[in-house]
């Protein structure tokens, strides 16, 4: 009887090969449904090369950096934890995160669930640093969409920050979705302020603070307007004149 051979486990120290057909066929999936969040974890899975890595390296290189990579603090886990949210003082990120709970209706446990789909997403339970570095990604990225002012709930939302996402983490995945989002919306809305907003974005992922190098249990008791100034997060306006612009014409999404 012939030996099976032994199954291969993912290994998140070997940067994955970039895989250009998956992420063309989840981007498809993606535009033609922008709530399929699925292929989101997909693209990143098929682009990111060695992105996580490169951050989490760079992570330990800064003051105090080196402390919240020993503490690995599983962030799902706190931001599930709601009495935790439910201590936030009014003003706060703390307290601008359990409203956009409440108002949205999402949860980190969700995010990891949809990430979990089919095997989207790999780092799920690895114990290594770079799968920690994966997951504290993924995991934050509901706290980015409070701190940068892009709404969640929305397709221009959405774009906006995976378009900020590719300025501050340099991971193809967020840049490919942003391009592909923001060049559907010249065809639906034959106007540019869609694109604008997601270069917008962009342009603003540039200029802020390296928003992976926060301690976010500290964070999320600062008051928002003040971590906004520090790490010096710009005014949406282009964005907001692209909901203004996408309620005119009567369209939620694109």
């Amino acid at each position: 009887m012939a030996t099976q051979p032994a199954p291969q486990t993912f290994n998140p120290g070997i940067p994955m090969k970039r895989e250009w057909g998956t992420a063309f066929r989840a981007l498809g999936r993606l535009l033609a449904n922008g709530d399929d969040t699925e292929q989101v974890f997909r693209i990143m899975r098929a682009l990111n090369g060695d992105v996580t890595q490169r951050n989490y390296r760079k992570l330990l290189t800064l003051p105090g950096g080196g402390r919240i990579a020993f503490k690995h603090v599983e962030m799902a886990e706190r931001l599930s934890d709601r009495a935790w949210i439910d201590g936030f003082a009014a003003g706060t990120v703390g307290a601008a995160y359990r409203e956009f709970l409440d108002s949205t209706g999402f949860s980190a446990d969700g995010l990891v669930a949809v990430s979990m789909a089919e095997g989207a997403f790999q780092n799920v339970d690895v114990e290594h640093p770079y799968a920690w570095m994966g997951r504290r990604e993924r995991d934050i990225h509901d706290l980015w969409h409070v701190i940068t002012g892009y709404k969640a709930d929305e397709h221009l939302g959405e774009a906006c920050l995976v378009a900020f996402s590719f300025a501050q983490t340099g991971g193809l995945g967020w840049g490919f979705i942003a391009a592909g989002a923001a060049l559907k919306s010249l065809r639906i809305t034959r106007k540019l302020d869609f694109f604008r907003a997601v270069v917008e974005g962009y342009a603003h992922g540039k200029r802020a603070g390296w928003l992976h190098g926060e301690d976010y249990e500290t964070l999320l008791a600062e008051p928002l307007d003040q971590v906004r100034r520090r790490l010096a997060i710009g005014d949406p306006a282009k964005y907001r004149i692209a909901q203004a612009s996408l309620a005119e014409a009567g369209l939620k999404g694109i």
